[in-house]
């Protein structure tokens, strides 16, 4: 191994460390590292790996219940959902990759979420994804679109697993960084959880999956540092997939558990072998010695230093019962992978790498793994916006060019061009996706009556305005949407996408954010079982807005109970569930018809939202109901407009007074669902009895999207404005 130019300080300094954190593991070893050392600690101390400026924060979440199998601190969460069966699931980002190398960026998520998920021994049956990108006119963003979403599409779809839901907006702050999250959901039985903590010393530590190379070196410690102008320059360390051996890692690492000689397992995603390799050790207690002689590898000349960062793709870490060897190199060959024994586990308590013969790295693991920096930082209120009078808001000069303003502008836009790329029905367990009108998407449960509901959710611009009250409802929103497809909540996992950490005004963001979001998750019993946190999202000092995304997974107990709002029929009456005070703050309407982004967002009340949305539940599986719509973003207005294009029939909404109309029509205040039913008398009699306030909304019926005196528009105009924006957009030539 060459000796390094520079003094390990400054080395230390470039890999991410400050100084000191340097200056901790010179305390920690008694000396100076070398270079693979450095390396070691330079990606375990990292953000992305450690959590140093997030953990106290996650702390506050409710992370058990009846149903929590497995809480954050593994690979991914599991709940049970009954008859033996488990759900496991995580969501993660890979922002930074996905700005640098699109295609890769993104596909790679999805792998790694993916080895997440069957690395706990569940077979993945879901993939959804959260997508946010710049404004649209920026000229960086029609290349970023295309790239994430053909990356998304070519790994997923070549693997074999339906991706059935998701959000995509467009907006100035991701200019320089956009969010690429993916989620992965997975099927397992309740008493086959496969963990990665290895049981004691002298055990096998096998390496399977693809070979190990160059890619990815450091993506880490990329990934915990903000972008500056020549950030595209760190291309190298973007990883690389192979979604046809991700497929054979899948098939090969199931049958491997089947067999039951797995004693731990652990996928090898950020920071690679170390990551994987520390973590089993740590968890176990034990240390872990690695020859580094025995590592497959595809490049010629590699160092230790190298294959201990790289994170090539499709690779695994396992941890063999004693003699089962043989029975993993049978698996391994039938499925055609690389495998190797790399090395075993000691009782020293120690990382020791061993390379050419020599010792390269002998280090403890208690401060690779749990002796981290933890910070406590500094964070400043964030500055709140003040509740706007929705009597001061303007209305619209022209209602029928508002209302086709609104259903086609780019956040609101259908997104029809991105997810038929994808494939939604691999599988053939896919009861409802992003085209079928449904508020989430069902997923049964083969061989069953049962099938899962999934969510992705958040709405950065209310967390811009009050990082607490939008944190609350990004939670209630991921409720909200579970509850109207006819499932019952059962746990999130969350994504948390902010700026610098180091700057006060952006902790405060994250405080208060997670404050929202734990105290939302308490009231509502919506436990957070696993979750990524991804900070320094900014480009020359400009941060993202703060966007904690929330995916949500619920059950359905008989999935002919589920419903949607792709079936309403003539004659159906619209039944608002729900107060609206005409919350206009931080509102689409606010921004597209009046370019102003300021304002309190709606408050959001977390009694009311149980209690209404235990109210709808019971309606579905009374029978009631036709169709379901939570309210979100662009209000009422919106979901009616959506229920017309997605069952194909026309509405007519009983708002008549232009003075009045704008804060009823297009207020986004929250708890509120739009009920189709054919018995609108037994409905309302319902929520009286309830105590839930509900009111006539409107009828199904015609060929026009209607408010009498204010505007009629063909259906067909409403849907050539609502779902002509991004293909338009994505196919114009180039100027």
């Amino acid at each position: 191994m060459s000796t390094p130019q520079k003094p390990m300080a400054e080395l230390a300094a470039e890999f991410g460390l400050k100084p000191a954190e340097y200056d901790v593991v010179l305390k920690r070893l008694g000396r100076e590292p070398n270079l693979v050392e450095l390396g070691v600690f330079s990606v375990m101390w990292s953000e992305h790996c450690s959590y140093k400026s997030s953990k106290n924060q996650l702390k506050k979440f409710p992370i058990s219940g009846p149903r929590v199998i497995c809480g954050p601190g593994e690979n991914a969460g599991v709940i049970d959902i009954g008859d033996g069966d488990a759900i496991i699931f995580k969501m993660e980002s890979h922002n930074h990759p996905s700005y640098i190398e699109p295609y890769q960026g993104a596909a790679t998520g999805v792998g790694g979420i993916m080895r997440d998920v069957f690395t706990m021994g569940a077979r993945p049956i879901a993939l959804l994804n959260a997508l946010r990108f710049g404004e649209p006119d920026h000229p960086k963003t029609k290349r970023l679109v295309d790239g994430v979403v053909a990356g998304i599409a070519g790994y997923g779809n070549c693997v074999g697993v339906p991706t059935v839901a998701g959000e995509t907006n467009f907006h100035k702050g991701y200019n320089g960084n956009i969010l690429v999250n993916a989620m992965c959901v997975g099927l397992a039985k309740a008493d086959s959880i496969f963990y990665s903590a290895a049981p004691g010393p002298g055990l096998a530590v096998v390496y399977f999956g693809s070979k190990t190379g160059r890619d990815g070196i450091h993506g880490a410690t990329m990934s915990s540092t903000e972008f500056t102008e020549d950030s595209e320059e760190k291309r190298p360390t973007v990883q690389v997939g192979d979604p046809f051996a991700e497929k054979l890692l899948i098939e090969a690492t199931l049958e491997l558990m089947a067999t039951g000689a797995v004693a731990a397992i652990q996928d090898m995603g950020a920071a690679g072998l170390t990551s994987s390799s520390v973590e089993m050790a740590g968890k176990g207690g034990v240390g872990i010695e690695l020859n580094m002689d025995m590592v497959p590898q595809r490049e010629e000349g590699m160092t230790a230093y190298e294959m201990m960062l790289s994170e090539s793709q499709e690779r695994m870490l396992a941890v063999l019962k004693p003699g089962r060897e043989q029975d993993g190199h049978a698996i391994f060959e039938k499925w055609g992978l690389d495998a190797a024994v790399i090395g075993h586990t000691t009782d020293t308590g120690r990382l020791v790498l061993k390379h050419h013969g020599e010792t390269v790295c002998d280090v403890p693991l208690a401060p690779l793994f749990d002796d981290a920096p933890l910070y406590d930082r500094p964070w400043v209120q964030p500055a709140l916006q003040p509740r706007l009078d929705p009597a001061t808001i303007p209305a619209p000069t022209d209602w029928t060019q508002a209302v086709l303003k609104v259903v086609g502008c780019p956040d609101m836009a259908s997104k029809r061009w991105l997810w038929e790329q994808y494939d939604r029905h691999v599988m053939a367990d896919t009861l409802e996706d992003s085209a079928t009108g449904c508020d989430a998407g069902i997923v049964r449960i083969h061989g069953t009556g049962k099938a899962i509901a999934v969510t992705s959710d958040c709405t950065p611009r209310y967390v811009q305005a009050d990082p607490y009250e939008g944190g609350k409802q990004a939670v209630a929103e991921a409720w909200r949407n579970l509850t109207a497809a006819g499932a019952l909540p059962i746990a999130i996992t969350d994504n948390l996408n902010f700026g610098s950490p180091e700057k006060p005004e952006t902790m405060g963001q994250i405080v208060r954010a997670t404050d929202g979001m734990a105290e939302a998750c308490r009231a509502l019993d919506f436990p957070v079982v696993s979750g990524n946190v991804s900070l320094y999202n900014e480009t020359n000092g400009v941060a993202i807005p703060p966007t904690p995304t929330v995916g949500a997974v619920g059950l359905l107990e008989d999935y002919d109970l589920r419903t949607g709002f792709g079936n309403v029929a003539e004659g159906d009456a619209l039944v608002l569930i729900g107060e609206t005070r005409g919350e206009l703050g931080a509102s689409i309407y606010l921004r597209e018809m009046l370019g102003r982004e300021d304002g309190a967002p709606p408050p959001v009340d977390l009694a009311l939202e149980r209690k209404n949305g235990d109210f709808v539940r019971g309606l579905i599986s009374s029978g009631l109901v036709a169709g379901v719509h939570d309210l979100s973003d662009g209000g009422l207005l919106v979901a009616a407009a959506d229920i017309a294009l997605a069952s194909q029939v026309g509405v007519s909404l009983n708002a008549t007074s232009a003075d009045h109309a704008h804060p009823y029509l297009f207020g986004e205040d929250q708890a509120r669902y739009l009920i189709a039913t054919p018995d609108p008398d037994a409905v309302l009699e319902a929520a009286q009895a309830a105590g839930v306030h509900a009111s006539l909304a409107g009828v199904a019926g015609g060929e026009a999207f209607a408010s009498a005196g204010l505007f009629s528009i063909p259906l067909a105009a409403l849907r050539t404005a609502h779902e002509a924006w991004l293909p338009g957009y994505m196919n114009a030539p180039k100027a």
